[in-house]
């Protein structure tokens, strides 16, 4: 019997409607497996009856991968392959596997010789670097910066040099830090450096603007609880 393949599939960011964000033709797929694996069963429900209400959602087989999921829970993940059906993978990430837990599979998947099949979809990293007007040839993503505002503030001069040095640093912190980590950001950068800040992707809030740092102290933005993406260029 041939091995299922594992399919990497995009989830909304946010509230925007999935039409206006995913491809048709990816949304009728979407809706047709039956194993998912996923970081939120409860979100990922909600997203599949937005798809299409007429959705079974009871003959769906879920798997639940996020930080507390068990090396050997997800090794299990895979079985399906085994006897020809084909798994998905969602996430709350946007596309799954960049920035989260997702690539754990994907690499167990390549491992256990089951084809890996990405599909398009939106992408906050790359469309703050798009959005950005920063250098894309050459970029890095660090993800969260130490929460200890000492340490926080050498890691910002490092991204800050290596920036002038050609390469695009992009990085985030949860929504509700948002606020005190801009102001951390703004008087730890150099008043000329230029930062991108990228709020609400794809949603009707969306907010994308590159300004230098002496712009941004004195137009700073409202940034509470909305998921954002930093970028020095």
């Amino acid at each position: 019997m041939e091995k299922g393949h594992l399919y990497l599939l995009p989830m909304t960011l946010g509230e925007s409607p999935v039409n206006e964000v995913i491809p048709d033709a990816v949304l009728k797929q979407i809706i047709q497996f039956k194993f998912l694996v996923v970081e939120n069963i409860k979100t990922t429900r909600r997203y599949l009856k937005k798809i299409n209400r007429e959705v079974d959602i009871n003959s769906i087989t879920f798997f639940e991968l996020n930080k507390h999921t068990k090396s050997e829970e997800i090794n299990s993940f895979l079985n399906p392959c085994y006897e020809g059906n084909h798994v998905g993978i969602i996430s709350e990430a946007g596309c799954p596997a960049v920035a989260d837990p997702g690539s754990v599979l994907v690499a167990i998947a390549h491992k256990r010789e089951i084809k890996v099949i990405p599909f398009v979809g939106p992408n906050s990293i790359l469309m703050a670097l798009m959005g950005s007007g920063f250098n894309g040839q050459s970029f890095k993503f660090s993800g969260y910066l130490d929460h200890d505002k000492a340490r926080r503030k050498h890691q910002i001069r490092d991204l800050e040099s290596d920036a002038r040095k050609g390469t695009t640093q992009l990085f985030m912190e949860t929504p509700f830090r948002n606020q005190q980590f801009l102001e951390d950001l703004l008087s730890s950068l150099h008043p000329d450096s230029l930062l991108c800040i990228a709020a609400d992707i794809t949603l009707e809030t969306e907010f994308i603007q590159t300004h230098p740092v002496h712009f941004w102290k004195k137009n700073l933005p409202n940034l509470h609880k909305r998921p954002c993406i930093f970028a020095i260029g």
